[in-house]
C-alpha cells in the first residue's frame, strides 16, 4: 500500500472537502491516505497552525476556503514546500461563475444555513429513524420510498443515507413466515423497492454480525438453505408486485441509494403523468 499524508482545509466543516477527497483516493487501490482534517479555518493564525502541521507531516493539500487571501496563502505555501496543492471547488465554482454571470459569495458554509431545504433534510431524517425495520408501518404512504429485504441488505444504512438526500424513506424487513404490513402492497405514493443479495455473501454478513454481538448459538439466522429460501420467496414477492428490485451484493450504500433515486424519479414522473401506483 502505498501510505501518504492529505491535508483538508476548509472554512466549513470540511464535509465537502473530506467527501471529494475519499471519493478521488478510491480509485486507487493501492493508496491509503492518513488523513488530517482542518475545518473552520477562517483566519490567518488558524492557517499559521496548518502550515506548522503540514511541516511535520508533509503530504497532498486539498482545500476548500472562499477568501482568496487564504487561498493565496495555502497556494504560495504549497509551492515554497513543492507540495500538490488542490484547490476541490474552484474548477466547479469557476464553471458556474461564467455560466450564470454572478459573482461568488464570499461567506463560509452558506450550504450549511438553515433554509428550508435543510429543515427538509432533518424532518426526511426524523422520518427514516422513525420508520425504520418496519416501524410505524401505518404512515408508510407518507413515506418517498420504502425498502423492502431480508436481513442484513444495508435497508437501514440506506434509508438514513437516502434522508440526507432529503428523501422520506421507510424499510421493512422480509422475514421467511412472518407476515409484511397489510398496507404495504396497496401503497399508492411511494416507491416500494425490493433489495436481494448473494446467498454466500448474506451469510458471511450474518455471521459477522453474530460474532460482534458474540452470538454464538445455533440459529437458521445462519443456515445457508434457510438463507436461499429467504431470498427466493424476497424475489416472488418483488415479481408479484413488479416492484424494481436492486442487487446489492457488490454494491455500496451511496451506489444502492443513487439507483433508488432514479428509479423514484422515474416513479414521480410517471405517477404525475398517469396516475399511475406501485404495480
Amino acid at each position: 500500500m502505498k501510505q501518504f499524508h492529505l491535508h483538508l482545509i476548509s472554512d466549513s466543516t470540511g464535509e465537502t472537502v473530506s467527501s471529494v477527497a475519499r471519493a478521488a483516493v478510491a480509485q486507487f487501490e493501492d493508496a491509503d491516505p492518513e488523513e488530517h482534517i482542518w475545518s473552520l479555518i477562517r483566519t490567518e493564525k488558524q492557517l499559521e497552525k496548518v502550515f506548522t502541521s503540514i511541516d511535520e507531516t508533509p503530504g497532498i493539500v486539498m482545500y476548500t476556503l472562499v477568501n482568496k487571501d487564504l487561498r493565496d496563502q495555502v497556494k504560495q505555501y504549497c509551492h515554497g514546500k513543492n507540495l500538490p496543492c488542490i484547490p476541490v471547488l474552484a474548477r466547479a465554482v469557476s464553471e458556474l461563475r461564467a455560466y450564470l454571470g454572478i459573482e461568488v459569495s464570499t461567506e463560509p458554509g452558506r450550504q450549511y444555513e438553515l433554509t428550508e431545504d435543510y429543515f427538509s433534510r432533518v424532518e426526511a431524517i426524523n422520518f427514516a429513524l422513525a420508520h425504520d425495520d418496519g416501524q410505524a408501518t401505518w404512515e408508510l404512504e407518507e413515506a418517498d420510498m420504502v425498502i423492502v429485504g431480508v436481513s442484513r441488505t444495508s435497508k437501514s444504512p440506506t434509508c438514513v443515507y437516502l434522508a440526507n438526500r432529503g428523501y422520506k424513506a421507510a424499510n421493512i424487513p422480509f422475514v421467511g413466515g412472518c407476515p409484511l404490513p397489510d398496507n404495504l402492497e396497496t401503497l399508492k405514493r411511494p416507491l416500494i423497492i425490493g433489495l436481494v443479495i448473494d446467498p454466500d455473501r448474506l451469510l458471511q454478513i450474518r455471521e459477522t454480525r453474530l460474532q460482534a454481538i458474540q452470538e454464538d448459538k445455533s440459529t437458521n439466522y445462519v443456515d445457508r438453505e434457510n438463507i436461499i429460501a429467504e431470498i427466493t420467496e424476497s424475489r416472488k414477492l418483488y415479481a408479484k408486485n413488479r416492484w424494481p428490485v436492486i442487487d446489492v451484493t457488490r454494491r455500496s450504500v451511496e451506489e444502492t441509494a443513487a439507483t433508488i433515486i432514479q428509479y423514484y424519479q422515474k416513479h414521480r414522473q410517471m405517477r404525475h403523468k398517469y396516475g399511475s401506483t406501485n404495480g
